[in-house]
Order: C-alpha cells, then sequence, then structure tokens
C-alpha cells in the first residue's frame, strides 16, 4: 500500500487513473451495437455486453459513464423510465438518436 500524504486527494487520482485506462472509443461502439435499434437500461446493456463476452461483470458501472457521454454528444438519448428488474429501482431507458 502506498500511503497517503496530507492534503493529497487519492480518490482523484485513482479515478483519473482508471478513466486513462479506459479505451472509450472501444466502449461506446460495444454499446452502440448492443443498443442497436432497441429501447435499454444502463444495466440491460451491461447484461448483453458480459452475455457477449465483452466486459468481465454486468455491473451497470462499465456503461452508465459512456451512456451518459454518448447522451451529452447527442448520439443516445433518455427516452423515458421504468423499474430494473434488477434493483427494483426507476432507472433511465435509452435509446440511439
Amino acid at each position: 500500500m502506498i500511503e497517503r500524504l496530507p492534503g493529497q486527494n487519492v480518490t482523484l487520482e485513482t479515478r483519473s487513473q482508471a478513466e486513462q485506462e479506459v479505451n472509450k472509443q472501444m466502449r461506446y461502439n460495444q454499446i452502440l451495437e448492443v443498443l442497436g435499434d432497441k429501447e435499454m437500461t444502463a444495466k440491460e446493456i451491461a447484461q448483453e455486453m458480459y452475455m457477449r463476452e465483452l466486459i468481465p461483470t454486468n455491473e451497470r458501472n462499465y456503461t452508465a459513464p459512456r451512456l451518459t457521454e454518448l447522451s451529452i454528444e447527442g448520439i443516445v438519448e433518455p427516452v423515458g423510465k421504468k423499474k430494473c428488474e434488477w434493483t427494483n429501482k426507476m432507472v433511465s431507458v435509452y435509446r440511439r438518436r
């Protein structure tokens, strides 16, 4: 373990390192391929990506940040919400624009 120095924000460093390691363009392409012309939640996309062995787990954290970025770019859009079958929480549903 590397000790934290006083005033050092370790969380920002590790988050930045993790973000640099993600091949965003590849992940965007995978998400858009899975989404196709369907309407899906971040978790549903992650589940399908996991089934296709594109990601190591079905965690929505593999897709949600990229969906937000794709949404900002106008490539996908949230079109509604529905109850997630895994969490029973209301979640956004996305589609390609």
